[in-house]
């Protein structure tokens, strides 16, 4: 594949290491950003839907069709309201999820890379609440919806983002870079009355840099299980979820695959 080629030539070549700094550039992704959100970008709609064989059924298409590209990534379903959701721990997203104990001195191993709870969260304090806990790995592919949702009820205590670095998460990138210390990141914390305090962040990576979360207004930071949060233009995706010891009972199919699919707003507990 083209794109593969580019990316093992971006990675694991001088040359391409070369070009790669540049191509981080948060300019550079803005620039990309603009052409993706403009209308010369939507003829790339239909290609990208064929290649990745996307489902449109029961997605809500403007009449004339979808502006731009981003226009159609960051699509809505024409959803029905969410059921008996109160007090339920969700999945905040389509994609693939993979469970991780969090012990005292744990080293994530995801997809070739390797980064602590304290280097992802930028906090050792609040890394520690989580110790004898799970995180909740949440891969999004190029082809899963890209909006996200709350996973429980609860009130936002505090919000934070980190900048970073943008870069590709595919697996010969993460061989090469601790992607997930570097990327743009955002999260939440969150008090939950079931659940106890949990962190929901998500991760942009190359092209992403837009990761568009709703705003907490002071006075008005309650949410809800299967309330959108927000949603990620073009790129590839992560979303991390962080719960204390007791809260996470695996899936009765965990041992048949590493990664489980899931879909957003699937009931856990």
């Amino acid at each position: 594949m083209k794109e593969s080629l580019l990316i093992r030539f971006l990675y694991r070549t001088a040359p391409g290491r070369l070009l790669l700094k540049p191509l981080v550039h948060p300019r550079v992704s803005r620039l990309a950003g603009r052409f993706l959100s403009s209308g010369a970008s939507r003829w790339m709609v239909p290609f990208y839907v064929k290649r990745h064989g996307i489902d449109l059924s029961g997605i809500e298409v403007p009449e004339g069709g979808f502006a731009s590209f981003n226009a159609f990534f960051t699509r809505k379903r024409r959803e029905d309201p969410p059921g008996a959701l109160q007090g339920r721990l969700v999945s905040p997203c389509d994609g693939y999820l993979t469970p991780v104990n969090i012990g005292e001195d744990t080293v994530f191993h995801i997809k070739h890379t390797e980064f602590s709870l304290t280097d992802l969260l930028g906090d050792r304090s609040l890394a520690g609440c989580f110790r004898g806990g799970t995180a909740l790995i949440f891969r999004l592919t190029p082809a899963d919806y890209h909006r996200y949702c709350y996973a429980a009820d609860g009130r936002v205590l505090r919000r934070r983002r980190i900048p970073g670095k943008l870069h590709c998460v595919r697996p010969v990138a993460l061989g090469t870079l601790p992607v997930f210390t570097q990327n743009s990141r955002e999260y939440e914390v969150v008090r939950t009355e079931k659940f106890g305090l949990l962190v929901q962040m998500e991760i942009g990576a190359l092209l992403v840099g837009k990761i568009r979360s709703r705003g907490i207004q002071p006075g008005h930071n309650v949410v809800r299980a299967g309330e959108e949060k927000g949603y990620f233009e073009f790129g590839g995706s992560t979303i991390v979820l962080l719960l204390r010891e007791g809260v996470w009972k695996p899936r009765a199919d965990a041992g048949r695959s590493r990664e489980l699919p899931v879909r957003k707003g699937e009931i856990f507990i």
